[in-house]
């Protein structure tokens, strides 16, 4: 009904559109829509890229399908041969997206950044609802599992993993995992403003995560998946939960961008209402995560913080940091995260005792909040050319060994 009142007071065709005050029905119609409307998973959308000075076409690619997670490929392809010899030689890298409420495509950007020097792997985490119950469960553990067969499949001895947010501990735990059994190790590992030790800052995440118990948790914020869906009867936590979360963290901000909204509408500034939608239409699409995967999280994680107490165990295996030796580590964190905050990220270089003082570096993002690290104006200038340093660094010593 909202969408249809949008329509009937803003089209040129329609006679109510020509009504004094139009414009402002029409606005609050809109923004009405768009807080009440489902939002589908987005696309990734990129078709060409910059790289060596050249544009070039990106087809992307899924190269394993596991029931959970996608790994796609961005394959970049050029006529030019000299452009194809030199992005054969540009290093591989694995972006580990997580696996918290929003779809993966909330990384294009970062996506699109990197493609410029590197060739570019992602998980497309698939959301639960979509699942059918018959699949089985998704623990925690079984997400280090996947992170580990991707690393497999890709290869490790040219690979540099980067992980934004949540999955920097499985990340780090299948590191360790793989490092303690012997296995080739990956170039270097760069972690993004996630909760490897959740006792180093008190956001509100940290203590709502602490306040209440598991059993709490399990009763008021998972349910049951309904049956016009193909994961029905499966337990999860629901993405609409996620959503209202991360609108009560910035509770200001986003009623003053609504409001802006509707203002640029009333006006007639259609640039700024673009930005806007374009924004909301990401912000917006959230996905269900299995229940069995969040609740790990909840107390493996935040409530028992076992990855920093060298108590976490994967398929009866110690995870042991210190085991890792062979990658560079680089931690980045933002100044005013409010969902990993500091100190939590840069706990992996003393966790990670047995990678040399010299292969390791850390970097906090002056007025970068948690999207800030990874997405917009502050990464694209100012952390996405200390990634590439970094990571071209890692390239050069490893040709070198």
């Amino acid at each position: 009904m909202a969408e249809l009142g949008t329509r009937l007071f803003s089209e040129p065709e329609s006679w109510m559109a020509h009504l004094p005050g139009a414009p402002r029905v029409a606005a609050g119609y809109e923004v009405l829509h768009r807080i009440s409307k489902t939002y589908e998973k987005p696309e990734f959308g990129l078709s060409s890229v910059s790289a060596h000075g050249k544009k070039v076409a990106v087809l992307e690619e899924t190269t394993v399908a596991e029931t959970f997670c996608l790994l796609k490929h961005f394959r970049r392809l050029s006529d030019d041969n000299g452009v194809n010899a030199a992005m054969g030689a540009d290093p591989v890298v694995l972006l580990v997206a997580p696996l918290s409420g929003h779809y993966a495509t909330l990384l294009r950007d970062t996506v699109c950044t990197l493609l410029a020097s590197a060739d570019v792997y992602i998980t497309d985490w698939i959301d639960a609802r979509m699942v059918p119950l018959d699949r089985g469960d998704f623990t925690l553990d079984d997400y280090v599992r996947y992170v580990r067969a991707f690393i497999h499949v890709i290869g490790a001895a040219r690979l540099h993993v980067i992980a934004v947010c949540q999955p920097a501990v499985p990340v780090l735990s299948a590191a360790a995992l793989m490092a303690s059994a012997g296995e080739t190790e990956t170039r270097s590992l760069t972690l993004m403003g996630g909760p490897i030790d959740t006792r180093h800052s008190k956001t509100e995440v940290n203590e709502f995560a602490t306040g209440h118990t598991l059993s709490w948790f399990k009763a008021y914020l998972t349910d049951y998946v309904p049956v016009r869906y193909p994961g029905r009867g499966r337990r999860v936590y629901p993405g609409f939960l996620l959503h209202a979360g991360f609108m009560a963290l910035n509770p200001s901000r986003h009623l003053g961008s609504h409001w802006d909204f509707y203002r640029d509408l009333v006006a007639g500034d259609l640039n700024d209402a673009e930005e806007h939608r374009r924004f909301y239409d990401e912000f917006n699409a959230v996905m269900d995560l299995p229940a069995e995967y969040y609740l790990d999280c909840i107390r493996t994680v935040f409530q028992e913080q076992q990855l920093p107490r060298g108590v976490r165990y994967v398929a009866g295996a110690r995870v042991a940091p210190e085991a890792i030796t062979r990658p560079s580590l680089f931690t980045i964190e933002g100044e005013l995260d409010n969902i990993s905050g500091p100190g939590e990220t840069r706990a992996a270089l003393e966790l990670c005792s047995g990678i040399p003082i010299d292969r390791k570096r850390h970097l906090t993002v002056e007025g970068a909040g948690h999207y800030g690290i990874f997405s917009g104006r502050r990464w694209r200038t100012v952390v996405y050319p200390e990634v590439r340093r970094f990571i071209a660094e890692a390239e050069a010593r490893a040709t070198q060994q």
